[in-house]
């Protein structure tokens, strides 16, 4: 059972206390709350940063890779006297200073379909900001298998997509909620995407979208306004243009497809 919220929480969460739809009690529902990140990286910077802020009580951060100088230009978890060490250790120290209150544990490893289950096992909620397929489709069948919600983001170039998976549940007319392979049925082939160090990205936008993956981890933790299950939103930073894609269930996916009915 959690604690109750000391004098420091009341006045540092006080702009949440007051917000209708979160308030005292949505506060305790995150400060209860275990939230496992995939990536510590663009996307996991901003995300990791805005739920120690908002007291998300235990955060687990999974990577294995050491900061570098080529990472700050949006990486702004790190700092160039983090340049060498690993990722989740910078991590760990960031959240420290910035919320107290705050347990960060540290998971210096790659995720892969052998271990994904024990690691998503262990949190209430994923946030998956992995920057290849193989780790997407890896964290997203765990949280299938974990009955865990996955909020998982991706950026290109200029380009960014957010969405929230919640399969292990049906919609209101039973359907079955839709998979991250209903949207992405295969990897695309190898070498038709480019890297990052390839294709280049925008900085200010792996903000932008881990942000909204923060934003969109609240709202699940707390149940606030609309969750973008079955929904896709594209964001294009080039005509500063947002877009949501509704997408659906498709019968043949492998995971709660019609064959398993």
């Amino acid at each position: 059972m959690t604690s109750p919220l000391s004098s420091d929480e009341i006045e540092r969460y006080a702009r949440h206390i007051v917000l209708h739809g979160v308030g005292g009690p949505g506060q305790q529902k995150l400060k209860a709350a275990r939230v496992l990140v995939i990536g510590a990286g663009g996307l996991g910077s901003p995300l990791i940063q805005y739920l120690a802020a908002a007291g998300v009580g235990h955060i687990g951060v999974v990577d294995d890779d050491t900061v570098s100088l080529s990472n700050l230009q949006r990486q702004v978890l790190h700092t160039s006297a983090d340049i060498g060490r690993l990722k989740v250790e910078s991590a760990k120290e960031a959240v420290a200073r910035l919320n107290p209150h705050v347990t960060l544990t540290m998971h210096p490893q790659r995720l892969d379909a052998a271990n994904a289950r024990e690691l998503v096992r262990a949190y209430d909620l994923v946030a998956d900001g992995s920057d290849n397929f193989a780790t997407r489709y890896a964290v997203s069948d765990a949280c299938f298998y974990e009955a865990r919600p996955l909020v998982t983001a991706a950026v290109g170039a200029f380009d960014g997509s957010l969405t929230t998976l919640r399969p292990f549940e049906r919609d209101a007319q039973g359907k079955p909620n839709p998979t991250y392979r209903c949207i992405f049925p295969e990897a695309p082939p190898a070498g038709a995407i480019p890297a990052c160090a390839e294709a280049g990205v925008l900085g200010a936008l792996t903000g932008v979208l881990g942000s909204m993956m923060a934003l969109e981890v609240l709202r699940e933790l707390t149940g606030f306004g609309e969750n973008l299950v079955g929904r896709l939103l594209l964001v294009d930073s080039r005509a500063m243009r947002f877009e949501t894609v509704n997408y659906g269930w498709d019968p043949a996916n492998p995971l709660n497809g019609a064959q398993g009915d």
